[in-house]
C-alpha cells in the first residue's frame, strides 16, 4: 500500500507526540519435542530449544526499531503450556522448568517469557496439578517468567476445583513475593476462554494448534486515540466511533508492517496482529482518559460501560481492515496499575471492583492488575475469579483475572511495581464470605450456547 506524504507525517507525529508504539514482538515456540521423563534432561532441552529458536529475536527487533523509527517496547517469548511439556517427568516439582525458561529468556535478552501454564477448563491431569502447585515457587524464584491457568470455557463450563485452587495459589504467590509488593501475582493470570495466539503477558502461551515457531505482534496507541478525539468534541457518538475506527486502522497498519518485517527477517511464519489498546502509566497513554474524552467526568461513573463498548467495537472494526490476520485478544485493556487514568479513578473511589467487572463484559480480558488487601481470604479471590469466568463463559469471550493481594497493606495504600506494570491503589473487596460456595467444587456446566455443532 502506497503511503502519502501526509500519512507518513501523521504517523511520525503519532510516534513522537502521542505515545504510539509496538507494545511487543512475541515469538511463539513449541516445546512438545522437549518432553522427557528425566527432569534434568527435559529442562536442558527446554533451555536449548528456546535459545536456538529465539537467539536473533531481540537483535532483529532492535534493527527494525532503528530502521523504521517505530518504538518496540518489549520483545517476548511464549512457549507450549509447560504442563503439557513436563507432564511425563518423574518429579513433583516443576519450578526447575520455570528456571530453565528464565535462564533461556535472559540469554536471548527478552523482557518476558510466558507459558508456565496449564489448561484445566474440564479437569486436571497429574501434570496440571503438579504445575499449579509449583506456580508460587516458580514465580518467586524467577524474574521474567509469566504463568497462566485456563479454568473455564464456553464449551466446557467452569472447573470450580481449579478456581478454588487458584485462589490459594494467588495467596501463596503473594506471600512468597511480599518483599516485592506481590510481584509474582503480577505475572500470574487466570483465564476463561484463553486464546492460543496472545502476544501479551502475563497470559501468552504457544497453543498446540500453532506452528513450530511464529511471530505475533501486539500494538498499542491509547494516546493516539485520545488525541484524535480532541477533534470531535461535542460531536455525536457515531462520529466518535468513526474517528476511533480510522485511528485504529492507522495503528494496526503499523503493527502489520512490523510483523511482516520481523517474520521475513527471522524466517518465522507471521501469526497475528493483536490490535488491543494497551495503556501505560505514562500521562497521555490511558484508556480511562479516552472514555473521559467522550464526555464522562470520571472513568467508573455511570456511562462508562457504554463508552467502553463503543471504544472496543470501533477498535476491532478499524483494526481488522488493516491486517491480513488479526487475533490474540484485540480490544481495549483496562489494567488498573498500568493506566494513569484508571489509577486516578480507583484512588478517588469512583472506579470500583464491581464497576470494573461490569466493564469487562464489553472489553478485552478482565479484572487486570488489581491490588486488594493482603488479608483477603483465598475463597474471596476464587469467587472473584468465578464471577469473571462466568462472564467469559456465557458471553463466549476471553476473560481473565490478575489480582495482587498486597501483603501488609489495606484499602487506600499504594503498591509499586515499576516499569509498564506501574502502581496500584489497594481496592476494597466485599467482606461477605464465599467460603461455602467455593468449597463445593465440582464444575459449573457449559451454557446452552456451547451446543453449536
Amino acid at each position: 500500500m502506497l503511503l502519502s506524504h501526509s500519512d507518513i507525517m501523521q504517523t511520525i507525529d503519532m510516534i513522537a507526540q502521542q505515545h504510539l508504539d509496538i507494545r511487543t514482538i512475541t515469538m511463539g515456540i513449541t516445546l512438545l519435542d522437549c518432553a522427557d521423563p528425566n527432569p534434568r534432561d527435559c529442562a536442558n532441552k527446554i533451555y536449548d530449544k528456546i535459545c536456538r529458536c529465539a537467539q536473533n529475536l531481540v537483535p532483529t527487533g532492535r534493527r527494525i526499531e532503528k530502521e523504521l523509527g517505530i518504538p518496540i517496547v518489549n520483545k517476548r517469548i511464549s512457549v507450549t503450556p509447560m504442563a503439557l511439556v513436563a507432564g511425563a517427568c518423574q518429579t513433583e516439582d516443576f519450578a526447575p522448568f520455570a528456571v530453565a525458561m528464565d535462564r533461556a529468556g535472559k540469554e536471548c535478552g527478552v523482557d518476558f517469557i510466558g507459558g508456565f501454564s496449564a489448561l484445566v477448563q474440564k479437569g486436571m491431569t497429574s501434570g496440571d496439578r503438579r504445575l499449579i502447585a509449583s506456580i508460587p515457587e516458580a514465580l518467586a524464584t524467577t524474574d521474567i517468567v509469566c504463568s497462566s491457568v485456563n479454568v473455564g470455557s464456553t464449551k466446557a463450563g467452569i472447573n470450580m476445583d481449579a478456581v478454588k485452587r487458584m485462589g490459594e495459589v494467588i495467596k501463596q504467590t503473594a506471600a512468597l513475593t511480599a518483599d516485592r509488593g506481590g510481584m509474582g501475582c503480577a505475572k500470574l493470570v487466570v483465564f476463561c476462554n484463553a486464546v492460543e495466539d496472545n502476544p501479551f503477558m502475563a497470559g501468552a502461551f504457544h497453543g498446540v494448534g500453532e506452528p513450530e515457531t511464529v511471530i505475533n505482534v501486539g500494538v498499542s496507541g491509547p494516546g493516539v486515540v485520545y488525541h484524535a478525539l480532541q477533534a470531535c468534541k461535542g460531536q455525536p457518538l457515531d462520529v466518535v466511533a468513526e474517528t476511533i475506527k480510522k485511528t485504529a486502522f492507522h495503528i494496526t497498519r503499523m503493527g502489520q508492517l512490523v510483523a511482516q518485517e520481523a517474520s521475513k527477517r527471522l524466517n518465522v511464519p507471521f501469526g497475528v496482529v493483536d490490535l488491543s489498546l494497551a495503556p501505560t502509566p505514562a500521562v497521555g497513554d490511558s484508556v480511562a482518559r479516552i472514555l473521559e474524552a467522550m464526555g464522562l467526568e470520571t472513568c467508573g461513573g455511570h456511562g462508562t460501560t457504554a463508552a467502553l463498548a463503543l471504544l472496543n467495537d470501533a477498535v476491532k472494526k478499524g483494526g481488522v481492515m488493516a491486517s491480513s490476520s488479526v487475533g490474540g485478544l484485540s480490544g481495549a485493556f483496562i489494567p488498573v496499575s498500568e493506566d494513569e487514568g484508571m489509577i486516578a479513578a480507583a484512588s478517588s473511589g469512583v472506579l470500583t471492583l464491581d464497576k470494573l467487572e461490569a466493564m469487562t463484559c464489553v472489553c478485552s480480558v478482565g479484572l487486570d492488575m488489581i491490588a486488594v488487601p493482603g488479608d483477603t481470604p483465598a475463597a474471596t479471590l476464587s469467587a472473584i475469579i468465578a464471577d469473571e469466568a462466568a462472564i467469559g463463559m456465557v458471553n463466549s469471550k476471553t476473560t481473565a483475572v490478575r489480582l495482587i493481594p498486597a501483603v501488609g497493606k489495606q484499602v487506600g495504600d499504594m503498591v509499586e511495581f515499576g516499569g509498564l506494570l506501574g502502581e496500584a491503589p489497594v481496592m476494597p473487596v466485599h467482606p461477605q464470605s464465599a467460603e461455602a460456595f467455593v468449597a463445593r467444587g465440582g464444575r459449573i456446566p457449559a451454557p446452552m450456547q456451547s451446543l453449536k455443532n
